[in-house]
């Protein structure tokens, strides 16, 4: 293989030749390898397929600054969009908090409201059992007028019977005694009388 590259590659583009009698000996394939990777670059340059080292150390030099410059003003767009978001969020937060400071309003007036209706109410409420209470306390003395009255007639009637039971009970007693009176009377008159008969 080596030989057959020797006789089929002699020459090459500026002049550089490689060819068996040019040396002593066969060369290697480290030695081609040197040889294309030593002039690789003279050969495309002058082929115009490749630029040569320094133009194109220039060009990438120029396209790493425009590529940082690109670079930056990305950075610059990430930070002003950045700068955006946190002025909306400042925003956001500014009508929260106004929100809140108008919820706060709100609820504190209903609070009061609520607060001025409830005393209202409890203070008619209080109206209200005052009201209930005279009126118990009203019906309360009228019951105890009326069951003094029933206490004194039920008193009243109490006596009365107590003095017609009396009445009563002497009239039994003296029936008693003269009932016991005629028995005997009648008695000893029937005795006497069968003792003057027999």
């Amino acid at each position: 293989m080596v030989d057959s590259f020797h006789s089929t590659i002699t020459s090459y583009p500026g002049g550089t030749t490689l060819s068996a009698a040019n040396t002593i000996q066969p060369l290697t394939l480290e030695e081609i390898s040197e040889h294309v990777r030593t002039h690789i670059g003279q050969w495309l340059a002058e082929e115009s397929l490749a630029k040569p080292p320094a133009v194109y150390e220039i060009e990438l030099r120029e396209r790493m600054i425009r590529l940082e410059e690109e670079l930056k003003n990305q950075r610059e767009l990430i930070k002003q969009g950045f700068d955006l978001m946190e002025k909306r969020f400042e925003a956001v937060d500014r009508r929260f908090e106004a929100m809140s400071a108008e919820n706060n309003k709100r609820f504190e007036a209903m609070s009061a409201e609520n607060n001025q209706r409830f005393e209202a109410m409890s203070a008619e409420n209080n109206k209200r059992f005052e009201a209930m209470d005279k009126r118990f306390e009203a019906m309360s003395a009228e019951n105890n007028k009326r069951f003094e009255a029933m206490d004194r007639r039920f008193e009243a009637m109490s006596a009365e019977n107590n003095r017609r039971f009396e009445a009563l009970t002497k009239r039994i007693d003296r029936l008693m005694y003269w009932s016991l009176g005629i028995t005997m009377g009648t008695g000893s008159l029937v005795v006497a009388a069968l003792k003057v008969l027999l």
